[in-house]
């Protein structure tokens, strides 16, 4: 393969830099568009993937990384979405040990710089791609030497637009994109590696090529299959470079001559090449991977429901295909015009497209319109340059798209803008092109053209930078996604639940109501909305809510919970009951619902049940305080006082900081007359919750009992300027009072 004359690469309005200062440059541009989420919060998804995560704490065994998704549940589990990224969860476990802990920050820096990093290496992507592969010291000697660049300001300008485009915000500045960021620098590692495996321009031509580093590319490839399922598309591509630029294969001739059935097709010349061995090669590994994929996620795909990818289910195969190009075109504005973004596509942001006379169909018109010139440019241009230049960034836009356009399997998004971060890469090779080429058709106007490009970029930078400021909380993300998707129902729900976590319950209603209008069957806001009714007591709206949703999703096993406390308090204790029950069958591991259901039990003094469930909360949560902390108070009201002591003690050696424990055990030591251990506990809670106007007016009757009077009347005092209104607390201290008055009496002259 002779290298590439790129004739439009000298109009480019960008400077000719060394290698080294092209990809500084770049890196640069990546760090200044996203810098300010190095110190943003966990948001969206991040609560799942990374705080809820027990796969990231190092009490967790290493190998469960290995058997369980993304989000930590296992592989085999029917709820599991079947995403299995073992190197992803990795970096994150090795965030969470050199961090210490859940710190936003350690999180943050890493995407960064890896988005850094990866478009730093889209020079050399780029240069391969759009000036061939030639080696330093000649080309055609088989000489050794770097790889040279032959398009150094087109792939100057490619890497730049890669770097700071906007749609990349996601996958930057929110901590799970890191599965998209490791997952393109092995794709972009395997693909320089599978150029790597010529050696020069003689060895090329004899079909000479090294095994090891065609091995070598595949092994990357499942590297970067293991961090994201899209990282095995990089198979696409390295054949389409070996094709293009390794064999320099005509497509549109060889198309020409298998549907006309030629026999001149040259077999022999294709085997001379080595390009069937490589093919072979790369099959073999392709194949291997889908397969060993499967086999681990075991119970079959993942189950997505119509909210998650309407389209989907869509009765009509017509319908289908519509919608489904019709999120393709919104993809490719996306790329174009990469303003309107949204953490979430989802749950009625896009509706769907129920008619032929929908004028929304005008878009993916115009999208197959502009796909089949930019494909009949690539197989008939009679500019080579052109054809493969414009075939390998289809390829870089298309290939790596596949996984998620739904015609394989179904996906559980809309539109996501997380899966355009490689395919971004050939939207920006064919737009450095066009610019490319239209810099060498209006060279006079070249300093204009240079203008433009730069105000391009500078608009990508600061759209970036705005962008990625959104994503630093959740209330700015959630906030900004109103503007954009009015109509879809989660970003509502989002909303609504930041503000209720931020004890804006009022308008936090609000939000759950449209959420709840926008989406009937949205069985999540049901129950966040009838939690805060149920705040409120608003209980009978609240049991309504509540029940609609699990008569929607009957396995709704915290919505069943929830209906149970509320029926409790509307003292309907046969339903509540069932409903407790029915949250325990669909989930066995319920420690709150078992602790629901005691104190449902202690509220018709059954309790000998009482206690069973609540000593089942803590056998299957040892740190469930209130279970522990009930089963005491419970044991010393019904004059179990040995039993209350040992249970006390016994949930001290599991929670020794906890003060309310102490608090009753306290009691209980004090009524057994253990005035010195029940002091001890007394002093250890104050010191813990200093405020606590309970623990100063127990302690003062615990003094009074043991006749210490003024470390008594001390305490008392300080229990009612905590707490004025404590009750019995008042009556304590003038009897009190009354018996120091007395004691000076009889010990006057």
């Amino acid at each position: 393969m002779a290298p590439f004359d790129v004739y439009w690469d000298h109009h480019i309005p960008l400077p000719k830099l060394p290698p080294l200062k092209a990809k500084f440059t770049v890196a640069t541009v990546a760090l200044l568009c996203f810098i300010n989420s190095y110190d943003g919060d966990f948001v969206f998804d991040d609560s799942e993937a990374i705080i809820n995560n027990k796969d990231l704490r190092p009490t967790t065994p290493l190998s469960n990384i290995w058997n369980n998704d993304f989000w930590g549940s296992n592989l085999s589990s029917n709820s599991s979405h079947k995403s299995y990224r073992p190197l992803t969860v990795l970096t994150f476990r090795l965030n969470y040990l050199l961090a210490g802990g859940h710190y936003p920050v350690g999180f943050h820096v890493p995407n960064v710089v890896l988005h850094a990093v990866i478009s730093a290496l889209m020079v050399d992507v780029f240069a391969v791609l759009i000036g061939g592969l030639s080696h330093a010291g000649g080309s055609g000697d088989g000489g050794g030497g770097g790889v040279q660049n032959l398009a150094p300001r087109a792939s100057l300008l490619a890497a730049l637009l890669f770097a700071a485009h906007p749609v990349h915000t996601e996958s930057v500045a929110g901590v799970v994109g890191r599965a998209d960021l490791l997952c393109a620098l092995f794709f972009q590692l395997s693909f320089l590696t599978y150029c790597k495996a010529f050696h020069g321009g003689s060895d090329r031509c004899e079909g000479k090529f090294s095994v090891q580093w065609v091995a070598l590319s595949l092994l990357l490839c499942a590297a970067a299959m293991l961090c994201k399922e899209q990282g095995i598309t990089v198979l696409g591509v390295n054949a389409a470079f070996d094709v293009l630029l390794i064999c320099n294969v005509n497509l549109f001739e060889l198309i020409q001559r298998l549907l006309l059935r030629r026999k001149d097709i040259d077999v022999g010349e294709l085997v001379r090449t080595g390009l069937l061995s490589r093919l072979a090669l790369l099959a073999v590994g392709g194949a291997s991977m889908i397969y060993a994929r499967w086999r681990i996620m075991g119970t079959g795909p993942p189950v997505f429901t119509e909210a998650d990818n309407p389209a989907s289910f869509a009765d009509s195969m017509f319908l289908r295909i519509v919608n489904y190009n019709y999120y393709y075109s919104l993809n490719a504005w996306l790329l174009l015009c990469p303003w309107w973004l949204c953490f979430d596509w989802s749950m009625g942001c896009v509706p769907l497209i129920n008619s032929v006379t929908d004028w929304r169909i005008v878009w993916l018109l115009l999208l197959w319109c502009v796909l089949i010139g930019l494909i009949s440019q690539a197989l008939c241009s009679p500019d080579s340059q052109r054809r493969r230049t414009l075939t390998l960034g289809l390829v870089l836009l298309l290939v790596p798209f596949l996984p998620a356009c739904n015609l394989f399997f179904r996906v559980g998004f809309v539109v996501a803008e997380r899966v355009l971060y490689l395919s971004s890469a050939g939207y920006c090779l064919l737009l450095a092109y066009a610019l490319g080429h239209c810099c060498c058709r209006w060279a006079r106007h070249r300093r204009l053209l240079g203008v433009c490009v730069l105000a391009l970029l500078g608009v990508y930078v600061v759209r970036c930078a705005h962008r990625s400021h959104q994503w630093r909380s959740e209330q700015s993300l959630f906030s900004s996604a109103l503007l954009v998707c009015p109509l879809n129902a989660k970003v509502h729900y989002n909303v609504g639940k930041n503000l209720a976590d931020g004890g804006n319950t009022t308008t936090a209603i609000s939000y759950y109501r449209e959420a709840v209008r926008l989406h009937p069957t949205y069985v999540h806001a049901m129950n966040n909305l009838g939690n805060i009714l149920k705040e409120r007591e608003e209980l009978v709206e609240a049991e309504m809510l509540l029940s609609k949703a699990v008569a929607i999703q009957p396995d709704f096993a915290a919505a069943w919970m929830n209906l149970g406390i509320v029926q409790n308090s509307l003292q309907k204790f046969s339903a509540a009951e069932r409903s407790y029950w029915n949250a325990i069958s669909f989930r066995k591991k319920y420690p709150d619902c078992y602790y629901n259901l005691g104190r449902l039990y202690a509220d018709q003094n059954r309790h000998l049940e009482a206690l069973n469930a609540w000593k089942n909360a803590t056998m299957l949560k040892p740190d469930h305080s209130l279970a522990w902390n009930n089963m005491v108070i419970l044991l010393d009201n019904t004059g179990n006082l040995g039993q209350a002591e040992l249970i006390g003690r016994e949930a001290l050696k599991l929670l020794p900081n906890d003060h309310t424990i102490m608090f009753s055990l306290a009691n209980v030591l004090g009524k057994q007359q253990k005035y010195k251990e029940s002091e001890g506990f007394f002093l250890l809670a104050l010191k813990i919750s200093p405020n606590s106007a309970s623990c100063h007016g127990n302690l003062a009757v615990l003094y009074h009992r043991w006749a210490r009077m003024e470390l008594a009347k001390r305490h008392y005092e300080l229990a009612l300027k905590l707490d004025p209104d404590a009750p019995g607390t008042l009556g304590n201290y003038k009897m009190l009072l009354r018996k120091m008055e007395e004691q000076r009496r009889h010990s006057g002259p």
